[in-house]
């Protein structure tokens, strides 16, 4: 008996290791991908871009915001001293003048706040922590009567700006009303929104499964699951959203490891930020265990490899959708102008780096 169970404890050890094993292989990259090279090259061409302002008001744009969060976890994780100090002192100077820092209360305007509550995380700032968390607080000034942000417009870009907000003001505070405004907030989208394929529609004019749209929704689940408690009481609900829109993902990938402009168009072009966000809602979801690697893992370092290929020699990633609303008419998004090393593909391959380190 004794014997007997020696055995089974062994073999329980084996099936172990070799569940846990392949997920090694997302630290093992050849030269050239590697997150820590990806990572700076990334930085380096973020440090002396000029700033990405809105054509509205001329303010900060939010994918410059995710690019600097990005910019700021590997900087972290990399323990690079030097080049997170350039990235505070880049926030620090943008300070200097107030009239490009966003103010508006509006979900592409207060997602800023991620950037000083990221710094507090890394400095223990108090000055940037008040200016985080007001930028968090006014998301839920005055909010509807059912709970939710007066912010909520129903598109499905906003599920990452909100989202991503309120977990950093958790991260930074461990107030868990934080996560529970983000959590109500992402079930009433999942309802809204999540069609039966897993996919979600860009909004109520926008009845197309969007690329990058659908890449805000993955990576705004991605960050808040990352935090929310498995006992909260939305949380089925959101892995439940999560994991069917995994498995859809995952039967629309091409075969060079991308996605497209729409999801479901398989004539539609390759689209890199997109395919930025759903990499990194991949790579999140093996190292939690959320994803099965036998599934997901091929996946994953296939559209990891091939967002690297799309990367020039200045650090700038390729074929990237230019900002745009909603469309009513699918050629609204197919002939969408493309754009080389927007930040809204730059973002991206930070947060995939980051998470790859992790």
């Amino acid at each position: 008996m004794k014997k007997l169970a020696l055995q089974l404890i062994f073999l329980s050890f084996v099936v172990h290791v070799q569940a846990q094993q392949p997920l090694s292989t997302l630290q093992e990259w050849p030269k050239g991908y590697h997150p820590k090279e990806v990572g700076l090259k990334i930085v380096s061409n973020f440090l002396p871009r000029p700033n990405m302002l809105t054509p509205q008001d001329t303010t900060i744009h939010y994918a410059q915001v995710c690019t600097w969060y990005g910019s700021l976890t590997f900087a972290h994780l990399t323990k690079n001293k030097s080049l997170q100090k350039q990235l505070i002192d880049k926030y620090d100077t943008l300070m200097l003048n107030q009239d490009i820092i966003p103010s508006k209360e509006h979900v592409d305007y207060n997602v800023f706040g991620i950037i000083p509550l990221e710094i507090a995380i890394q400095t223990k700032n108090k000055e940037k922590l008040a200016f985080g968390k007001e930028k968090a607080d006014i998301q839920w000034r005055n909010p509807l009567p059912n709970g939710m942000s007066k912010q909520t417009r129903y598109w499905i870009d906003d599920m990452y700006m909100i989202s991503v907000l309120q977990a950093q003001a958790y991260r930074a505070t461990k107030n868990p009303v934080y996560l529970e405004r983000a959590a109500l907030q992402m079930v009433a989208y999942l309802d809204s929104l999540q069609q039966e394929n897993g996919l979600f529609f860009h909004g109520a004019k926008g009845r197309f499964f969007w690329g990058r749209g659908n890449g805000w929704m993955a990576a705004g689940m991605t960050e808040l699951l990352t935090d929310l408690p498995k006992n909260n009481l939305h949380y089925a609900k959101i892995m439940d959203g999560y994991q069917k829109m995994m498995t859809a993902l995952l039967s629309y990938q091409d075969e060079k490891g991308l996605w497209h402009q729409l999801v479901d168009y398989p004539e539609a072009w390759e689209e890199t930020s997109s395919s930025g966000m759903f990499t990194f809602a991949f790579i999140t979801g093996l190292k939690k265990g959320w994803l099965d690697p036998v599934k997901y893992l091929p996946a994953t370092q296939k559209a990891w490899k091939a967002l690297v290929d799309k990367i020039d020699n200045q650090g700038n990633i390729q074929d990237v959708c230019a900002g745009m609303g909603q469309r009513v008419d699918a050629a609204g998004y197919l002939n969408a102008r493309r754009a080389n090393g927007d930040y809204h593909g730059q973002a991206p391959l930070l947060w995939c780096a980051s998470a790859l380190l992790k």
